[in-house]
């Protein structure tokens, strides 16, 4: 499978036509159907939105059902929508149309790891679905993947209906362990890529859970997209001076959040881009998602309220979603 020796995007301004009265402080999620039609899950006003590819309001759902800590969203090959909300320890189906179709996970109640709430060094052991589960994958079979992450320290994964099939992980910094993890998507050759958010790394692993290595020259990757060609398109938040990484230590120096595109096969990084302006159009206050369309086009969807605004680092009028033409 051959690779671009070069691969260079443009941000797109005024892509998304967020029809009046909608607001979304943080875009904690990313996917697209087979027809490119763009879904995102919001917070502020928890909800999914959906776009035509010309970036046209088409639909939205969801509203009343979500936390405002909704996390993950993903379109699987079959065309429904799974949804993960950390705020109530669940991941939702839903039809094309919206239609609540299965919940995963009991609204409210968190599996035992010995979690505080409010570190992620409290975790104390893998447990089962969910504590604050992440992000869906879905194999070409059906089963669903989910990272349980910010409460767990695990990968489960389950039958099309929702019968749990397996589990694996546990808090820490070896081969197979996590410190939050953030993501998962599957490769076309089976393998499952982790996104291990707070160890600065990605994992990957067979469908049923064998280590079979790491790359290891990401920053906090938050969510992975991994096309057909052999791209891995990675969201990198960004590291601020004076916090601390499990892989690096305390942070000297701050590192910008950013976009990479790395080769499937070797882990060789195509393309980067982010900057020091984080609130300058095609840099980045804090991404959290990315998806590709069947162009190459990426869209990075950021909780610039969360880790922006909140704490003074972004202007309100930051931006939190944004699209890039490959060229």
């Amino acid at each position: 499978m051959s690779t671009p020796a070069k691969l260079s995007y443009r941000v797109v301004e005024g892509w998304e036509k967020l029809p009046a009265g909608f607001h979304h402080r943080d875009v904690a999620g990313v996917s697209l159907d087979a027809q490119d039609r763009v879904y995102i899950l919001t917070r502020d006003e928890p909800r999914v939105i959906v776009y035509e590819p010309d970036g046209t309001y088409r639909a939205s759902f969801g509203e009343g059902l979500f936390t405002n800590r909704t996390h993950g969203l993903t379109v699987g090959p079959d065309g429904f929508i799974y949804c993960a909300d950390d705020g109530d320890h669940t991941v939702r189906k839903f039809s094309p149309a919206g239609e609540l179709l299965m919940t995963l996970g009991t609204p409210g109640v968190a599996s035992d790891t010995g979690y505080d709430g409010k570190t992620i060094a409290s975790i104390k052991r893998g447990g089962e679905p969910f504590n604050r589960p992440t992000n869906v994958a879905i194999s070409a079979e059906g089963d669903i993947f989910v990272s349980d992450g910010y409460g767990n320290a695990r990968v489960h994964r389950f039958s099309p209906t929702g019968k749990l099939l397996l589990s694996w992980g546990e808090p820490g910094r070896g081969p197979g362990q996590f410190h939050l993890p953030h993501s998962l998507r599957i490769a076309p050759d089976g393998r499952v890529l982790v996104a291990d958010r707070e160890n600065d790394r990605i994992q990957f692993f067979s469908p049923t859970g064998e280590y079979l290595g790491q790359w290891t020259n990401v920053q906090r990757p938050t969510d992975l997209f991994v096309s057909k060609e052999g791209l891995v398109y990675v969201s990198e938040l960004a590291w601020r001076e004076g916090q601390f990484s499990f892989a690096q230590g305390e942070i000297k120096q701050t590192q910008y959040g950013r976009v990479s595109v790395l080769d499937l096969q070797t882990g060789e990084v195509l393309a980067r881009w982010g900057g020091a302006d984080i609130a300058a159009p095609g840099n980045f206050c804090a991404p959290h998602c990315v998806a590709v369309d069947s162009r190459g086009d990426a869209y990075v969807g950021e909780v610039t309220y969360t880790f922006g605004v909140k704490t003074g680092f972004a202007p309100a009028d930051c931006h939190t979603f944004q699209k890039f033409a490959r060229q």
